[in-house]
């Protein structure tokens, strides 16, 4: 058979709805053997359902699953095992009290006798891990180890159980320029071996690198399947968002004026180890008219800062001023005065799911006069509203206003928090990872919506774990390493490969000197 046509799955024809939208509509998605084939499209643009299907999550109305040239009814994840295709999903599904080697082979374990024998699967992890570059203690308990090293186990999950089918989910969102590098050659060493590849990505540039061929859905519908050697990152995103897009951030030199937010000698307590400190003594200020990011991988702290500031967690020490306010013990009622939020957990902090978008979208203004009547929330002006926002966003969904917050896709929930946010004109802008899980057309909209918010004179405090975003967005970087600041830099006067160094703790600053 023709390599060109050695076909290992082929989505023929897929259909999915649900109520109000038709996420996938007659999408034809083929993958060759031994090709790392990338999934481009908007928010909403239906990536995540069609590998839904294929993981045998949904079941679609129309469409088949060839395996093989083989028609076959994938009814849930078991039989997508059976088949050899793995997922490694976006948000880790790890056990984080059990070891490494616990969560690799959770669900594949090897028994005689009733009796689990974990020395031949120590056996196979170790040979796998040496294989392909993996390496890991196969001892630690997951809570105990890097967001790098947590990928690697989902890697070696797939791995252990002979998948030759992976779909990687947004799998760079989490890692340094250095992991990055790491992961492209591990995929295309798997691809060299025969083994077949869907890579969902946000990333043109990642995509561009690593993938032989595209295809690009938008609105639920193929656009097209080409190969990457014969497009570029301006046209891909113009076939995804249906327009030119400006990859470049526009921006004017920051103005900074007086310090907003000052943080002096802040410590804040774990989450996962109540015991030990997150945060430890950090200082630094945020000026009116400046984007101050806070950049770092996953896990260093800065979760626990940004609950400190805005008083979701506890502090041990320290002092949080905000216009001025000894903020430091207030309520957070109090504290979003003059702080508009965007949560790092959207589900957790940014919404309530079983709400209407219009209901999420006056969450904490609804005692405002605008949507009062006689003492009763005024829905219709409400909705008014809404949809005022649902417009100037571009936020999409089923049923407009009255889409109930949990059916929207993950991007497009991202979109109305961000809206409600920057809607709400307060002096200092939270913005943790903002954009998040949204595709090229929403980033370029959201990243000058924060620009025009600085110019106005408002203070942005910015965490992101995306480095494109750290470098075209902020007017100061601030890199946070197991708790503590390590570095204070200009974007115009750095690079990736050095905030990388930073961002691992293998380099460091005395930010006494870096600011003389």
């Amino acid at each position: 058979m023709d390599q060109k046509d050695d076909y290992v799955i082929e989505m023929l024809h897929i259909t999915k709805e649900f109520p109000g939208i038709k996420a996938n509509d007659d999408i034809t998605l083929q993958l060759r053997r031994g090709e790392i084939h990338a999934l481009l499209g908007e928010n909403g643009a239906g990536k995540s359902t069609l590998m839904s299907v294929l993981f045998g999550l949904y079941q679609p109305e129309k469409g088949e699953i060839l395996f093989n040239g083989k028609k076959v009814e994938i009814n849930d994840p078991n039989d997508a095992t059976a088949l050899g295709i793995g997922m490694v999903h976006q948000h880790f599904k790890l056990v984080e009290v059990f070891t490494v080697l616990d969560n690799i082979i959770l669900g594949a374990e090897t028994t005689r006798m009733g009796f689990l024998q974990k020395k031949e699967a120590r056996e196979k992890v170790k040979a796998l891990s040496e294989k392909y570059g993996l390496y890991v203690d196969l001892d630690a308990k997951v809570e105990d180890i890097t967001v790098g090293m947590q990928q690697r186990v989902e890697i070696l999950k797939m791995l252990y159980r002979d998948n030759d089918i992976l779909i990687f989910d947004e799998p760079t969102a989490v890692l340094t320029p250095q992991e990055i590098d790491e992961l492209m050659a591990t995929m295309k060493e798997f691809a060299k071996e025969g083994k077949s590849i869907l890579f969902i990505s946000h990333k043109l540039n990642e995509i561009m690198a690593v993938a032989d061929r595209v295809t690009v859905l938008r609105k639920g519908k193929g656009i097209g399947t080409i190969e990457t050697k014969s497009t570029n990152t301006q046209e891909l995103s113009n076939m995804m968002v249906g327009r030119p897009v400006q990859l470049q951030v526009k921006k004017d030199k920051a103005k900074p004026g007086q310090a907003i937010l000052k943080v002096e000698h802040l410590s804040a307590p774990s989450r996962v180890h109540k015991n030990k400190n997150a945060v430890h003594d950090v200082s630094f200020e945020v000026r009116a008219g400046e984007i101050l990011c806070i950049a770092g991988i996953d896990g260093n702290g800065q979760t626990e800062l940004v609950s400190a500031i805005t008083g979701l967690g506890q502090t041990n020490a320290g002092k949080v001023t905000l216009c001025g306010e000894d903020i430091s013990h207030a309520s957070i009622k109090s504290r979003s005065k003059n702080m508009s939020h965007i949560p790092e957990d959207r589900h957790k902090h940014g919404l309530i799911l079983d709400f209407s978008l219009a209901d999420n979208m006056v969450l904490q203004r609804f005692k405002e006069k605008q949507f009062q009547h006689n003492g009763f929330i005024d829905k219709p002006m409400v909705r008014q509203y809404a949809e005022k926002l649902i417009d100037k966003f571009d936020v999409r969904s089923g049923q407009g206003p009255d889409t109930m917050a949990r059916a929207m896709s993950g991007g497009n929930q991202q979109k109305a928090i961000i809206a409600r946010e920057l809607d709400r004109n307060k002096e200092l802008v939270m913005a943790v990872q903002p954009t998040r899980g949204l595709d090229v057309g929403a980033i370029e909209f959201i990243h000058a919506q924060l620009v025009e918010e600085r110019d106005e004179g408002r203070a942005i405090m910015l965490v992101s774990l995306e480095l494109d975003e750290v470098l075209s967005l902020s007017d100061r970087i601030l890199v946070m390493y197991e708790g503590e600041i390590v570095g204070e830099l200009y974007p115009e006067e750095t690079n990736a490969q050095e905030l990388g160094l930073y961002m691992s703790g293998a380099k460091r600053m005395d930010r006494k000197e870096a600011a003389v």
